[in-house]
């Protein structure tokens, strides 16, 4: 496996991996849960809302950065993390590893990637956010393993 900086050429395979990685998320857990409404108005549209996400997800000029792993020939997976270098703080804003290859180390590696060079810039704390639903429970289970200690966080959400 080998990490690299996220090229623009990168971009329909990160979107390809994207919908592959969270589709399940959007589309068979979120929107049964929430029921059509709110799933409409909040992330009706998540397809499209990871492709603007992706194109910005590296601009090194705004503190953006994001790495891609590729093993077996293929990307195996990507990671984007932004540095509030004032603040001393990263957040990793998003980690994605594709079935074929979750299991091997892929994420943690990623992960450990984007703290090097978080720490390497002079960040002093560093964020992660997921999901409390049973979908989220491996990506938690990764970044508790990595050091992060959780605080457990509730959103509400209702069609009015």
């Amino acid at each position: 496996m080998d990490i690299r900086p996220l090229d623009p050429a990168d971009l329909p395979a990160l979107l390809d991996l994207a919908v592959t990685v969270f589709g399940p998320f959007f589309e068979d857990s979120y929107r049964p849960h929430v029921g059509e409404t709110v799933f409409a108005n909040r992330h009706g549209d998540w397809r499209e809302d990871y492709r603007r996400h992706l194109a910005r997800l590296h601009a090194p000029e705004s503190g953006k950065f994001a790495a891609v792993a590729r093993a077996d020939g293929q990307i195996a997976g990507f990671t984007g993390w932004i540095l509030q270098t004032a603040e001393q703080h990263g957040e990793i804003d998003i980690l994605a590893v594709s079935p074929a290859h979750r299991r091997l180390g892929i994420g943690a590696t990623l992960a450990e990637h984007a703290m090097a060079h978080m720490r390497a810039a002079g960040a002093e704390v560093i964020s992660i956010s997921t999901g409390g639903d049973d979908f989220h429970a491996p990506a938690r289970a990764l970044y508790e393993s990595l050091g992060f200690t959780p605080f457990p966080n509730v959103s509400y959400t209702k069609a009015v």
